[in-house]
């Protein structure tokens, strides 16, 4: 294991590394097929049910630093990462959004058998090839959902990665589940957790009174620790255009653990991860639905890895400790670039 960054001794601008590239260059798109798009661009994945698209956007031009983001959910959308344009455009660094195959911009197959980590797993694989993306310049991020899609990805794959991004994802749904039972759960009132649980012991999980529980003793303590009348534009627009039926089948209608199929539910690389050698990232908050302190471990599980806690954060820590995150992941990609 590396020894933790200093995050907090260098900004994103000052960072050793690879100097960012000039203004001019770095939203330079003259001569490619983004320059008549603005980035976006649709590309065709194959399935075992026939060919989809799914959109991707790029942002800016760095040849050696070009970040993948997976988003979470499953279901979710890229808007969630939208606040990344604050930070990472002036670190010189080219990102690119994407949504998976059945969220928001790509399409949406009804076909339920689609859902599944592996399948997902490959249609990364031909994003990448896409995008012309290779060991030279790729970083995957992964956040929630998306973290555990970037660990499988990168336990396939991993010969054309440059580093890899763990965002507020442990590696064993069970010690999730565990964690939210024994932990984020006794946190709340007793009389809410009891009316919680009852609701979902009735499977009544459209009933209003569940959402009105949630957001005041859950979400705003767990997932997005900002008052939800001043939540972000764009993570309201994620969770208002989040696809359920993927949703619901692989992560469950419970917000307290992961119970859906079977894809998910028994799910646990906390034994593999040491092979995985590309040097890598975990990200926790202090207030996160994931345990922080699993999240530091599995740092310590990888030959080359580093953990970055977020003292102020919870599950979107890039808006509730921008700060700290923006910092810590800047530095570790001009870090490992360097």
């Amino acid at each position: 294991m590396q020894p933790l960054l200093s995050f907090r001794q260098l900004s994103p601008l000052q960072n050793a590394g690879s100097a960012a590239p000039s203004v001019a260059d770095y939203h330079n798109y003259t001569g490619t097929e983004n320059e008549l798009s603005g980035g976006a661009r649709r590309i065709t994945i194959n399935t075992p049910k026939g060919d989809f698209f799914v959109w991707t956007k790029r942002v800016g031009n760095n040849p050696t630093i070009k970040l993948l983001l997976l988003h979470g959910g499953p279901g979710g959308t890229h808007e969630a990462f939208e606040c990344f344009q604050s930070y990472l455009p002036r670190a010189g660094i080219e990102f690119y959004f994407y949504d998976q195959l059945g969220s928001h911009y790509s399409d949406k197959p009804d076909d339920t058998s689609l859902w599944e980590i592996d399948r997902f797993v490959e249609e990364v694989e031909q994003v990448r090839q896409a995008l012309q993306l290779d060991k030279s310049n790729f970083y995957l991020l992964g956040h929630s959902w998306g973290g555990i899609l970037a660990m499988e990805y990168a336990l396939k794959y991993q010969q054309h990665l440059k580093g890899l991004i763990i965002s507020n994802m442990m590696s064993s749904v069970l010690a999730y589940n565990r964690y939210a039972d024994e932990v984020l759960g006794p946190q709340m009132p007793a009389e809410v957790l009891a009316e919680i649980k009852q609701i979902e012991a009735e499977n009544d999980f459209e009933n209003p009174r569940y959402m009105e529980l949630l957001l005041p003793h859950f979400y705003t303590q767990h997932a997005l620790r900002i008052p939800l009348e001043q939540w972000p534009d764009p993570a309201l627009r994620m969770l208002d255009h989040m696809n359920q039926q993927v949703y619901v089948q692989m992560q469950g209608p419970s917000e307290f653990g992961i119970r859906g199929n079977a894809s998910l539910l028994n799910w646990d690389r906390s034994q593999d991860l040491a092979g995985i050698s590309v040097p890598t990232l975990t990200i926790g908050g202090q207030h996160d639905t994931m345990d922080p302190k699993h999240m530091e471990w599995m740092a310590k599980q990888f030959p080359d890895g580093r953990y970055l806690h977020c003292p102020e954060g919870s599950h979107m820590a890039f808006y509730d400790d921008q700060k700290t995150y923006f910092e810590g992941l800047v530095n570790f990609m001009k870090d490992v670039d360097r």
